[in-house]
Parts: C-alpha cells; structure tokens; sequence
C-alpha cells in the first residue's frame, strides 16, 4: 500500500512538473506575443502620427502664407526677448551689477570676457533667422518640423533629450535632429546655438558691428554642407521675399 503510494506520489509529481513546464511555455508565448503586438502598436501609432502631419496640396503662395504665420511671430516674440536681454545685461555689465546672473550666463555661452558674453547674446535680424527657417524646413512642410517643430535642422548628439531619427542614414550611421514642444523653443534654441557654438565666431564679431543681413549671411558658411553658396541662397531668399523689412518693424510687415 506504502508502495502504490509512493509511486502514484512520484507520478502526480512528474505531471505537476510536465503542467508547469507547459504554464511557463505558455507564459512566455503570451509575453512574446505581447511584446510583439506593443511594438506594432507603436510603430503604427507613430506612423499614423505623420500621417495625420502631412499637408495638403498647396500653392506656392498659400505655403508661404502658411509658413509666415507660423515662422514669423514666433522669431519677433524670441528676438524681442533676447534684445531685451542683450540690453539689460549690456547695463548690468556697465553698472557692475548682476554679477551672479552674468557669470552664469558666461558658463552657458562659453564666453571668457564681459564683450565675448555680449558677442554671444546679441540676436542678429530676424530676416535672417526667417530666411534660414524658410530654406531649412522647406517653408515649414519638412518631416523634422512637421513632427518635432525643428524649423531649422538643428541635430541632436544627446539621447537622452527628446529627438526624431531621420528617414535616411549616412552608411550605418544615424542622423537624430531635436525635437521641440513648440516653435518657440526651437527658435531660442537656434539663436542659442549661434551665440555659443565656435564654428560662429566670425558671425558673432561681425554682428557686433553691423545688422546688415546681406553682409551676416556670408560668415555662416559653417552652418551648411554648401559653404559659401549657402550664404548666397539665403541672400536671394531674403531679398526676393523682402524678409529684410521685418528687420525694421518686426512682425508687422503688410505683404505686398
């Protein structure tokens, strides 16, 4: 009796053992599936969410209508505040006040001396910042702004802040561009870049001495892959588009 105990004991053990074994084969199926079924979802999620980005057919004339209401007051809003900055800081520096702020500021900028942390803060014309945006996202049509509010190709080096990898890569590398909660922040953040960034040394002196945009765009050679032409093109897209009066009233321009 002891015997046949044992044995049907043994034998409700194995089947115990066989029924786990299947629960946990089971079990990771389910999770496979799920982990299989997650990454659809997102990956169809984050498609539909370009879908729902993309324009429609529109004129030339009705893009750029599109793309001055939404480029233009959001770089008058941004280059008021930074000249009002510039200003105010330009005083403090004279007055020796605000120290604490102004060295901060100097950490930020990368600036050694008082006249590198003003070179550093003082915008440049909005016609420029306009034109660059034009040009960069393809009169704010581009993926990068559609999806990320990047209006002006600004790359991104650090994965651990909010970015959108580009449809292409370069061999086996990929190219990651910023992503912004809003027009605004791209436009400070590109102003920023200029302010700090080595490759814009000269285009810092020279804005020092002239708001000329025409004289300006031909030191930020640096800023694209075409050199020296880049300048040139932003030339004709200032000129032609007359972005150069949004210098002298700001938003306020009536089209002609």
């Amino acid at each position: 009796m002891t015997l046949n105990s044992n044995k049907e004991t043994i034998a409700e053990i194995s089947e115990t053992k066989k029924l786990s074994g299947k629960i946990k084969v089971i079990v990771t199926i389910v999770l496979l599936i799920i982990i299989i079924a997650s990454t659809i979802y997102l990956a169809t999620k984050t498609d539909k969410k370009e879908v729902q980005a993309e324009l429609p057919k529109m004129t030339v004339q009705e893009k750029k209508a599109r793309f001055k209401s939404l480029i233009v007051p959001a770089v008058d809003h941004v280059y008021t505040q930074l000249m009002s900055r510039y200003e105010r800081i330009k005083n403090n520096i004279d007055a020796g006040e605000n120290k604490t702020e102004i060295e901060a500021l100097k950490t930020e900028y990368k600036a050694s001396s008082n006249e590198a942390l003003l070179m550093a803060l003082k915008p440049h014309p909005r016609s420029i910042a306009i034109a660059q945006a034009a040009m960069e996202s393809s009169w704010a049509t581009s993926r990068f702004f559609r999806v990320a509010n990047n209006i002006f190709g600004v790359w991104s080096f650090d994965e651990d802040e909010p970015r959108v990898a580009a449809l292409k890569k370069r061999g086996d590398k990929t190219i990651w561009i910023k992503k912004y909660n809003s027009i605004e922040a791209a436009v400070y953040d590109y102003y920023r870049t200029l302010g700090r960034s080595h490759a814009f040394g000269e285009f810092r002196q020279t804005r020092m001495i002239t708001d000329d945009p025409f004289i300006l765009v031909t030191k930020l050679d640096s800023y694209s892959e075409k050199g020296s032409l880049y300048g040139e093109e932003l030339t004709s897209i200032i000129k032609f588009n007359k972005f150069n009066q949004y210098d002298v009233t700001g938003e306020g321009v009536d089209d002609e």
